[in-house]
């Protein structure tokens, strides 16, 4: 047994092959449930490694019902001191509407060239732009990477990657400043109720909103009747991820009912699994799933998606060896 699974893993080699053919996934089918236009890396990089990917999501992004607020903050940029970020999905968002408001381009060109560190600009592209007073924070490399891509500069990156470790790097910083925190309208109120203890005046601004695709839950049910489609592994790399799931599901309780039906298929090689593993991106997450019930199996060390299929290509491995 490994993971709530009985079925373990199989490797497309033998004992004598070059360990450069390893694929430490094959035949293993694996549940993605990000959003439709996030899945893509997470699902390469399982298929890279062997594994069947079942795409189904349990989160859905939208805009705003009004983008007043956002807009607002931005075209008042120059009055931050810190603008944190924390997710890809909140930096596409404030990106997009800075392109509409006219402040991308003058941004990326970097014509806050001349601002010194510290020295309040006169306009929100000069504040944000290379050499602009405002410092950037990112709550982990891929939201740090959205962030350069686009031109900008990231200051700080906590060791690790949630809001706790957020609040660790910067509440000795922003004592007397103000902070605009850019995120989705339902999130954790941890940064901005402990950089506020912290001395800082915090805006909280809402970029985009999850929701539940309701049409997920007709998909979750099929694939729990085919057994070619029943995953072996189901990906949580969210909180929002877990509740969504759960609310697809009806609750709780009807949720733990759908990761036993997953069960009871034909695994690699030929044994029954009673459940599928359950693979969580981090701390968080996993403790949403046992919050409503669900079983953690796997939790990533790291707090990314690389992380997160390291720590599942781990626990096939060890399987396999054991």
């Amino acid at each position: 047994m490994w993971g709530g699974h009985s079925c373990p893993p199989t490797l497309t080699m033998s004992k004598k092959a070059n360990r450069s053919t390893i694929q430490p996934l094959s035949g293993v089918r694996v549940l993605v449930g990000r959003a439709r236009h996030q899945a893509g890396t997470l699902s390469a990089e399982l298929r890279r490694l062997g594994a069947q990917v079942i795409e189904i999501p349990f989160i859905e992004i939208r805009k705003p019902r009004s983008f007043q607020p956002l807009d607002a903050a931005l075209e008042n940029l120059a009055a931050y001191d810190w603008l944190i970020l924390t997710s890809v999905n909140g930096v596409e968002a404030m990106w997009e509407r800075l392109a509409t408001l006219g402040l991308a381009g003058a941004i990326r060109d970097g014509k806050g060239q001349g601002f010194s560190r510290g020295e309040k600009g006169s306009s929100p592209a000069a504040a944000l732009a290379a050499g602009g007073h405002i410092r950037i924070a990112a709550i982990g490399p891929a939201t740090k990477k959205a962030i350069e891509q686009r031109g900008l500069t990231v200051d700080v990156v906590p060791k690790e990657y949630v809001a706790e470790s957020v609040v660790q790097s910067l509440k000795k910083k922003v004592k007397g400043k103000s902070v605009l925190l850019v995120r989705a309208k339902v999130a954790r109120d941890v940064i901005p109720r402990e950089l506020r203890k912290a001395g800082a005046h915090v805006d909280v601004i809402e970029a985009y909103e999850t929701v539940v695709p309701r049409s997920s839950r007709r998909r979750l049910q099929a694939a729990s009747r085919n057994p070619r489609r029943r995953p072996h592994v189901v990906t949580f790399t969210s909180s929002s991820t877990v509740r969504n799931f759960v609310t697809l599901l009806g609750g709780s309780r009807a949720a733990a009912r759908m990761l036993q039906a997953f069960g009871g298929q034909e695994c690699p090689p030929h044994t029954l699994a009673d459940r599928p593993t359950v693979a969580s991106i981090g701390p968080v997450t996993s403790s949403t799933l046992r919050e409503l019930g669900l079983p953690v199996d796997i939790t990533a060390r790291e707090f990314t998606i690389p992380g997160l299929v390291e720590a599942i290509v781990r626990r096939f491995t060890a399987a396999h060896e054991s």
